[in-house]
């Protein structure tokens, strides 16, 4: 399952949701029939609940969804701060240049001197961009992804390239 949220709290008395966002295109999940929802981000596929996605929409810095079965205030406040996600065949194909976190997970990262670094353990959301968390044992770098670091992804080879030095 490829976690794309999380869900944050009530919005209105109509059953609506805020969410949380993990990644920078939520309006792309209009073409994805449902979202399967979890307390746990790590729970295997089975323990995921699908709902329809009703709507989507962009309000003021947020996002807002509709899922059908939830239509009122109590219903929504009832589930909590769940995640929600999809497998990976239900979601929209990722631009050129775009990646999915959990694409990014556990790739290598090397430096422009190839240098190993470590691997991408997870990424936060700082609101100006995206940080890459990288673990080298005990040791973690956090990275900033914009085009000044991160050189390179290339998925398929599992491999980040970055304009970071060693020891920073």
């Amino acid at each position: 399952m490829i976690v794309l949220g999380r869900i944050v709290a009530p919005f209105g008395v109509q059953g609506w949701l805020r969410v949380h966002a993990f990644g920078d295109d939520p309006e792309a999940w209009r073409k994805m029939p449902q979202w399967w929802l979890s307390a746990d981000a790590d729970a295997p596929a089975e323990r995921w609940t699908p709902r329809v996605l009703e709507a989507i929409k962009l309000h003021g810095d947020g996002v807002v969804a509709k899922l059908s079965g939830i239509d009122d205030r109590d219903a929504s406040e009832a589930l909590g701060s769940c995640y929600f996600g999809a497998p990976r065949e239900a979601l929209p194909a990722p631009a050129q240049d775009e990646y999915y976190w959990a694409d990014l997970v556990g790739l290598d990262v090397v430096n422009m001197q190839d240098q190993p670094l470590g691997c991408v353990k997870s990424l936060i959301e700082t609101g100006a961009n995206e940080v890459l968390v990288v673990a080298d044992g005990e040791r973690e770098r956090l990275l900033p992804f914009v085009e000044q670091v991160v050189r390179k992804v290339d998925v398929t080879a599992k491999l980040v390239r970055v304009d970071w030095d060693s020891d920073w």
